[in-house]
């Protein structure tokens, strides 16, 4: 027989350990931190800790405040590593402070123009088409590796250039760089050093053929890119790319899977979605806010500072919680409640604001609806066939497998 889950109060909060989220996201624990410490000292084997930003208009603050709370001083990822590895990863958008930030979103913004969504817009709903033509007879599958991990796959294909024989590279090679605190993915800091090595290397030999035969795709644009005189150097371009692959893939892949499970859970709600065509785009904005496929990010305090009334030291870590900000019962009403007919809903799953805010939110807004749009045409009854499987990650709100089953399409 189990032992008893212990009852959660402040003196026993755990929000670091991955194993708490392979069943699921502690929200209950989130709850409690806002209400009784919004700023919470929390423990981190090996290190002095970190400060957990939980509550909407700090995790707001901190973003916006990027002279203070630094992504580039330590980077935006929340464990603490190698001085040697760290300057590499500075060198990557996600962990650079204006002003160098400023000018390397200038350069990669180039190629995501609304003109450039809005020219992929047919491509994707042909896209969605065709991953359900690929399950619609069969009755089941499983929906994250057939369905939500197969369309940003290809997006990000159709967007990059990457041969069709190849997505599956990216596939492997994000898993492999997002699941390290998962045992099935068997990774390791060398494992994560070599997959990069094989993106870079990859994605130099796309940016070689571009040179010689340049295209309508993203590389294309991203090797034309200038400002100010500039153009991407050969890293900023490999860590951009491995960026691109990663980001646009796992995120996008989560958040239709996650998406899909909160329907599951709110049968009533997805039977809105299905009925109400017009009811996708805030059914969209609903998901993105309850799943929060990026729980959280890091920053650095750059010096002595005070939030929320609480004094923080120069260097100390700070984690914010998107997780929670999202969930934030003074900010939103009835927030544990999954509610597609929700108005207004300005969660900060793409970020705080501030110089981060998500460069691709609106692909990503275009994929969850065009795919969700094909699944309430086509497979309405759909329903689970076995509890989801979820990513051990105190950082990627992930589900690894969820086997779903629904009545064949033509039977």
């Amino acid at each position: 027989m189990a032992a008893p889950t212990a009852v959660r109060t402040i003196d026993n909060i755990d929000i670091y350990d991955p194993e708490v989220y392979v069943e699921d996201v502690p929200h209950d624990q989130f709850a409690i931190l806002r209400r009784e410490a919004p700023v919470y000292h929390h423990y981190e084997p090996g290190t002095d800790g970190f400060w957990a930003v939980t509550r909407y208009p700090d995790v707001v603050a901190v973003s916006r405040d990027s002279a203070t709370f630094s992504s580039h001083r330590g980077s935006a990822l929340m464990n603490d590593i190698g001085s040697d590895e760290l300057a590499n990863l500075q060198l990557m958008m996600l962990n650079m402070d204006p002003p160098k930030h400023t000018r390397m979103r200038l350069l990669v913004n180039k190629g995501f123009t609304p003109q450039m969504i809005q020219r992929l817009k047919d491509r994707v709903g042909e896209l969605c088409t065709e991953i359900v033509d690929g399950v619609a007879q069969k009755g089941q599958c499983d929906f994250v590796t057939e369905i939500a991990a197969e369309l940003p796959l290809q997006v990000i294909a159709e967007m990059v250039g990457i041969p069709v024989e190849d997505r599956h590279k990216i596939f492997d090679w994000s898993n492999k760089l997002i699941g390290f605190d998962d045992p099935e993915f068997q990774n390791t800091p060398e494992i994560a050093q070599e997959v990069s090595m094989q993106m870079y290397m990859y994605a130099n030999e796309l940016a070689e053929q571009r040179k010689d035969s340049p295209r309508e795709d993203l590389v294309s644009v991203l090797m034309r890119a200038e400002v100010d005189g500039e153009t991407l150097t050969e890293m900023e371009f490999d860590l951009f790319f491995l960026l691109l692959a990663v980001a646009g893939n796992e995120t996008t892949r989560n958040l239709i899977s996650g998406g899909m499970r909160a329907m599951f859970e709110h049968p009533d709600q997805w039977q809105a979605v299905v009925k109400e065509p017009e009811l996708l785009n805030p059914a969209v904005e609903e998901m993105l806010r309850w799943v929060t496929p990026v729980m959280q990010f890091r920053r650095t305090a750059t010096r002595d500072v005070e939030l929320h009334g609480v004094p923080m030291k120069e260097g100390d870590k700070v984690i914010i919680y998107y997780a929670s900000a999202n969930r934030d019962e003074e900010y939103f009403d009835n927030p544990q409640s999954f509610n597609v007919r929700r108005d207004p809903n300005e969660h900060l799953t793409f970020g705080g604001g501030g110089a981060h805010f998500c460069l691709g939110a609106n692909l990503a807004r275009l994929e969850i609806r065009l795919i969700f749009d094909e699944l309430r045409k086509r497979l309405p009854d759909i329903e689970l066939a076995a509890p989801p499987r979820r990513l051990r990650s105190n950082f990627i709100n992930g589900v690894k497998e969820m086997q779903v089953r629904y009545t064949p399409e033509g039977a």
